[in-house]
């Protein structure tokens, strides 16, 4: 008689949990999308399941309807994109009124990104959308460098505390302060949002830039310069959100350059809690999926089961 043998099965792969705190926000993973550049969520339903993300950040809305900046608005550049988009949009009364009920069906947890020109109207796009449903977090716009005056709210801690306390006064929303890189210290910035009863931060937005033909001696984009986003900041993001982690006791969530899962796993172990996927929305809109399921994976390379054992374990030198 001939014995017969059976192969020992593999144990299982022990699973991974990718649930994420931002202060009250509970998200199922740690992959967002970078306002801007998703539009309005709904163009990427055709694409993939919008509700298996962590959560949705939709474009920039503001209190009054914004035409934009004049074309060119985006020049491709070395391993980046500048955009000159100009906060486009229309306006918050129209938004809430025919774009808010499609954002509802999406599934994921929903953030509005909003930007005011003046303090007071940083409270008004807070106060207004607080009243909604469906919103389960706003990302203060502090940092736009593609508009007049929109970096006034994120190159001073003074005037960043009064934007995120006069949202805070007018809503129980988590907020989520979104700063720019665009200063001498980001964290002073920071640690004021923090101050002032921000829930989050997110780092970064763009870096201001610009393209040049100069066989015409002029710039590339119709405003002349742009906001700097894409693979070429990523290393100096990494850097930001290594320093406002160790700062602040609050959640940071990176923003740069992200293509991969395995660029999430750098923002991770630099001290991100969450992190969004921006311009590679652009030419892979399946990226933000396709992070989310290799994201498990890498995680249990290190050996860990969770997201939380991995945020802010990077070993520095010395």
């Amino acid at each position: 008689m001939n014995a017969t043998t059976t192969q020992a099965e593999a144990p299982p792969e022990p699973a991974v949990d990718l649930s994420v705190e931002l202060g009250p926000l509970k998200l199922a993973n740690p992959i967002g999308t970078g306002s801007g550049t998703y539009g309005k969520g709904v163009e990427f339903q055709s694409f993939y399941d919008v509700a298996r993300l962590g959560c949705v950040v939709v474009k920039t809305i503001t209190v009054e309807e914004r035409a934009g900046n004049p074309p060119p608005r985006l020049a491709e550049t070395a391993g980046g994109l500048l955009n000159s988009i100009g906060l486009q949009n229309p306006g918050v009364e129209r938004y809430i009124a025919e774009v808010l009920p499609k954002l509802r069906t999406l599934g994921a947890p929903l953030v509005i990104n909003i930007a005011g020109h003046t303090v007071e109207a940083f409270g008004e796009l807070a106060a207004a959308f607080g009243a909604e449903e469906g919103i389960a977090a706003l990302e203060l716009n502090m940092s736009c460098p593609n508009v007049s005056g929109g970096l006034d709210y994120s190159t001073d801690p003074k005037v960043a505390h009064e934007v995120v306390a006069r949202a805070k006064d007018v809503t129980d929303l988590p907020l989520i302060a979104k700063l720019s890189p665009n200063v001498t210290d980001i964290v002073p910035i920071g640690l004021a949002c923090q101050e002032a009863g921000a829930t989050a931060v997110s780092a970064i937005n763009t870096y201001v830039g610009m393209a040049i033909d100069w066989r015409k001696r002029k710039p590339i984009l119709g405003r002349g310069f742009g906001g700097l986003s894409g693979p070429c900041i990523k290393v100096l993001a990494l850097r930001l959100v290594h320093r406002l982690y160790q700062a602040l006791d609050i959640p940071v969530i990176g923003i740069g350059g992200i293509q991969t899962a395995d660029d999430v796993m750098e923002y991770l172990v630099a001290g991100a809690t969450a992190v969004q996927v921006g311009t590679a929305n652009f030419y892979r809109p399946n990226c933000a999926l396709e992070i989310v399921e290799a994201l498990p994976g890498l995680i249990r390379e290190l050996g860990a089961t969770s997201v939380r054992d991995v945020v802010g374990t990077l070993e520095m030198p010395g």
